[in-house]
């Protein structure tokens, strides 16, 4: 897969952001190809993506992402800032940089909550929106698991630690793996240091922002942003094992949603999806197809 980097400038005018952008090489048809834009989870980065890039980019357009604090992009010196609303503005100014008016607004958790707010914002933006592992109700199991890793921790001696540790953490999400799958698992969300040691690729202070019985990542009442998506086609993705998407919040979504909506369910996966299972990527194809061709 070919993409190239692109560096910008956050909303706030102070730190160094990067994306992935993939150019859609076989896109053939009259006109610019149509634009997906993938918005990663709390600790991952654009990297977490390229299963499914694989299978996009030939005829999309995909602008990936690292937000502030995660991958290449440079971490923000007020931790305060690591939250939703501020994702958005950065976001904004990505599309506004490249010139790119409407986009499809693909959310891996928090890339979802980002999405939702930036609808909010910006009405008329999202061509469309995939929702993975995540709605406007966030179960508080799923939260406290995630309180319990994020932020700060020591490097790990090898990529089999790297994935080991990776393993210990996500296991519950993702039962079947096995040791190839979680080393390209450590692959995707670590980073290689100087001396060989490997850490997590992203800034601890994220925990803060996760941190209490109201994180500031998530907001109070999701219900008003996901009411105002209205019309628009959406895609919910939500993993059988999921302890932060329910099911019951996934038919109430269904149910307050006047436009096209498609769910898929993937089996033996927890939160969240990497999006290349079977039934997620037919669905996101079939959904691409429909919406965005």
């Amino acid at each position: 897969m070919d993409y190239s980097l692109h560096r910008y400038r956050s909303a706030c005018g102070r730190l160094d952001l990067v994306a992935r952008d993939y150019p859609a090489r076989d896109y053939t048809r009259t006109g610019p190809a149509p634009v997906l834009l993938l918005m990663h989870g709390l600790t991952r980065n654009s990297a977490d993506f390229e299963p499914l890039a694989a299978h996009l980019s030939d005829t999309y357009r995909l602008i990936v992402p690292d937000q502030r604090g995660r991958g290449l992009s440079q971490w923000d010196p007020e931790p305060a800032n690591y939250r939703p609303d501020v994702y958005a503005q950065d976001m904004f100014a990505l599309l506004d940089g490249l010139e790119i008016e409407r986009a499809c607004l693909v959310g891996t958790s928090m890339g979802g909550l980002m999405a939702m707010v930036m609808n909010a914002v910006r009405p008329g933006l999202a061509t469309g929106f995939v929702f993975n592992d995540i709605g406007p109700v966030l179960d508080p199991a799923g939260l406290a698991r995630i309180q319990g890793y994020v932020g700060p921790s020591e490097p790990m001696a090898s990529w089999t630690a790297a994935a080991a540790r990776c393993r210990a953490v996500n296991a519950v999400a993702f039962p079947d793996y096995g040791k190839a799958e979680w080393l390209a698992f450590a692959r995707r969300t670590c980073r290689e240091n100087a001396d060989g040691t490997v850490s997590l690729d992203y800034d601890p202070a994220i925990a803060q922002s996760m941190a209490g019985d109201a994180p500031q990542t998530v907001p109070v009442d999701l219900w008003p942003l996901w009411d105002a998506l209205d019309a628009a086609p959406v895609l919910v993705v939500r993993g059988e094992l999921s302890d932060l998407l329910s099911r019951e919040t996934v038919r109430e979504m269904a149910q307050r949603h006047s436009g096209p909506y498609s769910h898929v369910e993937v089996p033996r996966v927890g939160h969240a999806p990497i999006l290349d299972e079977v039934s997620a990527l037919a669905a996101i194809l079939s959904f691409c197809k429909e919406y965005l061709d």
